[in-house]
């Protein structure tokens, strides 16, 4: 999918309220990926990604900008936390970890692909060793009928679905779980080790038709799908198209003038970050993937620390910082209202299975939008995530009471929003007063 930069953002304003430019820089990223690939192989090889710094309170946009951006383009996408990774010789993950993390995504997604092309092909093999499955179920059922017409109709019983709950007898293959040998190092297959050497074991269990025919499909897929060609696809993938968000970066800037004890072993991880966020090869079970053309960005709330505290080596491979800032009661109304997975549209879909129609009036949403931006300001800013809290607050009662018995509509007015959350407001207004 080749979008414009403004194309991008169109996209990104979908779900994501303000903060252009943190939507510029990343738009303008993913578009450069384009550009590059349309280049000669010499050029491309010149030519790496430029990597991201956002700077910003918890619950502002961050991570959903750079996961919104994955998943625009399908690309292999991976959040990962700055803080889980220890200096080489401590015990705890390697940053090689996130690399590897991305290659499986990249697998999944690339056989997620094969998986929709030999599905058709797949299906009408398992359906017809099922409808034998079933009809061996049911001879006892087909009295004086003939064979050729019992057999059509359970054919176009199967069809239609009348045999989906219908319990029977499946052998299916028996896969050893994968083990884990050592935290953080991956897990390891017994029977991957031996590959062909040994037979393929089966099991047999007792299914319902519309459960077998998952399983089934997915052995029948499995076997139509040429694994070496979607490892290479994965790599490949992984290499030009990954995007790798590490969050909490600033929980591992030193802080300036301060020596030894925590900031040594937070400078090692940043010093271990560094060739891999450089260019540097990676050794996984799928194969040997190179760094220099993965996306990466980087992110935290920088409030104790600074983006200057960074070590200089590493600071320089991430040449773009985008600031995002606070958000304002007009960004929580627009929060509230144009997304098109709006918290409030959520909540109305949510108890719509109870029978309740739930609406909300523009004051409403001006009063929630006020109080979520008044508690932000007054205790810790945890940005969108606070209306969260709010919303539970003021719909606790309706949701605690919806039965699905009876059909119903609710109007949350602004004289309900001040009765059910003006108590909190007030008991903060106190606050100001209590030493």
């Amino acid at each position: 999918m080749n979008l414009s930069p403004r194309e991008i953002v169109e996209e990104l304003n979908k779900y994501i309220i303000g903060q252009t430019e943190a939507k510029k820089a990343v738009a303008i990223a993913l578009r450069n990926r384009y550009r590059r690939s349309q280049l000669t192989k010499e050029q491309m090889e010149e030519i790496t990604p430029k990597n991201i710094i956002m700077k910003g309170p918890t619950g502002v946009g961050k991570t959903e900008i750079a996961r919104r951006l994955a998943k625009l383009v399908g690309a292999p996408f991976v959040k990962v936390e700055a803080t889980k990774y220890t200096e080489v010789g401590y015990v705890g993950r390697d940053v090689e970890s996130m690399i590897r993390d991305l290659v499986e995504c990249s697998v999944r997604l690339v056989k997620e692909e094969r998986f929709k092309k030999v599905m058709e092909k797949a299906g009408a093999s398992v359906d017809e060793k099922l409808i034998k499955l079933v009809m061996e179920a049911r001879k006892l059922d087909r009295g004086e009928t003939p064979m050729d017409i019992f057999a059509k109709n359970v054919a176009e019983g199967y069809k239609k679905g009348y045999y989906d709950n219908e319990v029977i007898e499946v052998e299916i293959i028996d896969n050893p779980k994968p083990m884990e040998l050592m935290p953080g190092a991956g897990e390891i297959s017994i029977g991957s080790i031996f590959g062909d050497f040994m037979p393929k074991k089966y099991k047999k269990r007792k299914l319902t038709v519309k459960e077998a025919r998952k399983l089934l499909i997915q052995e029948e897929a499995d076997k139509l799908i040429d694994n070496d060609s979607v490892n290479e696809e994965a790599i490949r993938r992984a290499e030009n198209e990954g995007i790798i968000f590490i969050d909490e970066i600033d929980k591992i800037a030193a802080k300036a003038n301060k020596g030894g004890g925590q900031d040594v072993s937070r400078e090692g991880v940043q010093r271990d970050i560094l060739p891999i966020v450089e260019g540097s090869t990676v050794m996984t079970k799928y194969g040997a993937i190179k760094t220099d053309y993965i996306l990466f960005i980087a992110a935290g709330a920088f409030h104790i620390s600074k983006v200057s505290d960074l070590i200089p080596e590493l600071q320089g491979r991430f040449p773009i910082l985008v600031e995002l800032k606070s958000l304002s009661k007009q960004d929580f109304i627009e929060i509230l209202t144009i997304p098109q997975n709006a918290i409030t549209l959520q909540y109305a879909t949510l108890l719509g299975i109870d029978g309740v129609e739930l609406k909300f009036t523009e004051e409403a949403i001006s009063e929630i939008a006020g109080i979520s931006e008044y508690m932000n300001a007054t205790s810790e800013d945890i940005g969108a995530r606070r209306l969260h809290t709010v919303m539970e607050q003021l719909l606790d009662e309706i949701s605690y009471l919806a039965d699905g018995k009876e059909n119903k509509e609710v109007v949350i007015d602004k004289a309900y929003v001040i009765e059910k959350l003006g108590v909190e407001q007030k008991a903060k207004d106190l606050k100001k007063y209590i030493l």
